[in-house]
């Protein structure tokens, strides 16, 4: 049985840890008296610097120490929470991030200018002690008792670190009991059974103590007595040493719940319940990738078992076949909800983005972020990173105004950023909106001339014209910045959300501002399609993207020669013959059907020669040779052996849309 990697547990839970820190900085950053939020971003350095020491990342507990003394000091109200101190301890985040992927790297230097903001960042100079107390403060006795889990260890814990801490609150004695301790012969050496008594003196609160063990509240036994008010220690036996802990505490072993997520508050005896009902299990990414290769198999041989058993008259095979079947679909639809993560992941990153951009433009910049449960593939999420920060930077630097324009122009000082996400059909939309000054279409068109991209006096449409603004090298940006100007960016984007088989699609205002819409496939993986035959070929249509299936009959099909359109409830709906887009040269059947197809409010139908049936298409993508063949997103193998091209509905439509354009103008 293998183990996973203690190093590299620490640090996907590391990574988490530090997304929930930047999470609490930027929401302390909004509102600085968010009490709730000073505490969160306390304990999440708390336990990064527990876990850092703990799993011998020594230079980050070091570092992190510091931080979290700042904010300690703001949560006991010794000094105020300022947007320099959330700006400092960002850029301290950031230094953390770096200590634990590289922690033998040369980091010294970096970690003593950052120290030296924070100091300034918390009192103005770093040299102030906390001399502005009058008087020391009282101090109180607590009497403390302590047993964790049995399992304490095994699951990561080291109770030493506890100690410690309690050491730091002030002076204390500490004896272990170990009246626990079986036999020999019993001993499990990775079970814990020894408990702890504790006299403690300090000045500082109850919650002081609460918060040592904050982290392993929910399973351990704590009791907590305070004695008395004084001003000296009681008189009590010289402190025991821990060495008898020391003797007894194994080596952590590494779990996936060693650093768990700061909670709150401990919770309640039934909620801790319902926690462990509900735990979770990290899974490596290319282990989903592995298995879903698996399921994508089975669903081809299961495929290939309804066709046999379909031309069988064995009715025991049948039902063999309709089994494997309904287990198949279930397994597949459990496996394409396993892949599916909310677009939250991808949206908090741009919290960061926005307010790093803000910062370097000078600009007051506000993002508001709708839609973040929509879930859409892992891979997906993975692909689109790149391109929405693009499109961001984008919106911040070329979009939005000065604040001193803005006012001019009647706006509000502050620009907004709208990054939202939903599902529509088969694919997912996310919208990123700013309140800008809009696309310059003149500019455009000015530099698409002199590139050469279109001929002078050219008639476009606008969404063709701004569509130009993704070729590669295009920028009407004056002069070359850090955020933009090289033409690469959209570029970018463009060539990213056709590799997912997505379009794009942009609106402007002027002087209202932008907004550009992607529309992605919701999995790369496994869809439901309809199968079609046109001549003699088969191929799939994605089954989200159907509306209805109509029939064409040879007469409808001559009416309807040279115009193209067809009369649905009403409304002229443009089609395309695919026996002629794919120059099938076979004779078309007598009763050819029109699958009416759609994306967004656009539609088109697909005339074709028969509908064979509902199809699970596991997508396998194309050739290198085939990459620029835009009229397929991909293939599936059938049930014989056969392969299907899957169509790109995005392109089709926007074709059908296109020769509709053409006709009308041409009528």
């Amino acid at each position: 049985m293998s183990f996973p990697d203690p190093i590299a547990v620490f640090r996907t839970e590391a990574a988490e840890l530090l997304e929930q820190i930047e999470a609490g900085l930027l929401d302390l950053n909004v509102n600085l008296g968010d009490k709730d939020q000073v505490d969160a971003v306390f304990r999440g350095l708390h336990t990064l610097k527990g876990s850092g020491a703990m799993f011998g990342f020594e230079a980050l507990a070091a570092f992190t120490h510091h931080c979290e003394t700042a904010f300690d000091r703001v949560r006991k109200g010794e000094v105020p929470a300022t947007h320099a101190l959330v700006t400092a301890v960002l850029e301290a985040k950031d230094h953390m991030r770096a200590l634990v992927e590289t922690p033998a790297g040369d980091h010294e230097a970096v970690s003593e200018v950052l120290l030296a903001n924070l100091r300034h960042a918390v009192d103005g100079s770093g040299d102030q002690a906390a001399s502005s107390v009058s008087a020391a403060p009282a101090k109180t006795l607590f009497k403390i008792r302590f047993s964790l889990p049995q399992n304490a260890m095994a699951n990561g814990t080291n109770p030493l670190p506890l100690l410690d801490e309690l050491r730091d609150l002030g002076t204390c004695r500490i004896v272990a009991d170990r009246s626990g301790i079986p036999a020999l012969d019993e001993l499990v050496p990775t079970d814990l059974h020894v408990s702890w008594d504790v006299e403690l003196l300090t000045d500082q609160p109850r919650s002081a103590i609460d918060d040592v063990f904050i982290f392993v509240m929910d399973d351990m036994e704590l009791a907590v007595e305070e004695i008395a008010v004084a001003a000296q220690m009681p008189t009590v036996a010289a402190p025991a040493p821990v060495a008898t802990a020391a003797s007894v505490a194994a080596e952590p072993v590494a779990s996936a719940t060693s650093t768990a997520a700061a909670a709150p508050a401990a919770p309640a005896p039934g909620d801790a319940k319902a926690a462990k009902a509900n735990e979770n299990v990290r899974v490596p990414a290319e282990k989903l990738d592995e298995l879903m290769d698996r399921v994508g198999e089975l669903v081809i041989a299961q495929s290939r078992l309804s066709q046999l058993a379909g031309g069988s008259g064995d009715l025991t095979l049948r039902a063999v076949s309709e089994d494997v079947e309904r287990l198949s679909g279930e397994l597949r639809d459990t496996m394409m909800v396993l892949r599916m993560v909310p677009v939250t992941h991808l949206f908090s990153r741009f919290r960061r983005l926005v307010h790093d951009l803000a910062n370097e433009t000078g600009k007051r910049i506000e993002l508001v972020t709708e839609g973040e449960t929509t879930e859409v593939d892992k891979s997906v999420i993975e692909r689109l990173a790149d391109p929405l920060v693009h499109l961001v930077r984008n919106s911040c630097d070329h979009g939005l105004e000065t604040p001193e324009d803005r006012l001019a122009a009647g706006k509000t000082e502050a620009g907004h950023i709208h990054l939202s996400a939903r599902q529509q059909a088969g694919e997912v939309i996310i919208t990123i909106k700013d309140d800008g000054r809009g696309i310059n279409k003149e500019r455009v068109r000015a530099k698409a001339e002199s590139s050469g991209l279109i001929a002078a006096n050219a008639s476009l449409t606008d969404q063709e014209l701004y569509q130009l603004i993704f070729q590669p090298g295009f920028s009407t940006a004056s002069q070359v910045t850090n955020l933009s100007g090289r033409g690469v960016g959209m570029d970018v984007v463009k060539r990213t959300i056709d590799a997912l088989r997505g379009t794009i699609n942009v609106v402007s205002r002027p002087g209202e501002g932008s907004e550009i819409s992607l529309a992605i496939p919701l999995t790369l993986a496994i869809i439901d399609g309809l199968l079609v035959r046109v001549g003699n070929g088969r191929y799939v249509i994605p089954l989200s993207a159907v509306e209805e299936c109509l029939e064409l009959s040879i007469e409808e099909d001559m009416r309807s020669r040279g115009r193209s359109f067809i009369s649905l409830r009403d409304s002229l709906v443009p089609f395309l013959r695919l026996r002629d887009l794919f120059r099938t040269n076979t004779t078309p059947d007598p009763f050819q059907k029109v699958v009416v197809i759609s994306t967004g409010s656009e539609r088109v139908g697909l005339v074709v020669d028969q509908i064979i049936g509902d199809h699970q298409t596991v997508i396998k993508g194309m050739s290198k040779l085939h990459h620029d063949v835009a009229t397929f997103s991909g293939a599936t193998i059938l049930g014989d052996g056969d392969v299907a091209l899957i169509l790109d509905v995005g392109h089709l439509v926007a074709e059908g849309q296109q020769q509709e354009a053409h006709l009308r103008a041409a009528g």
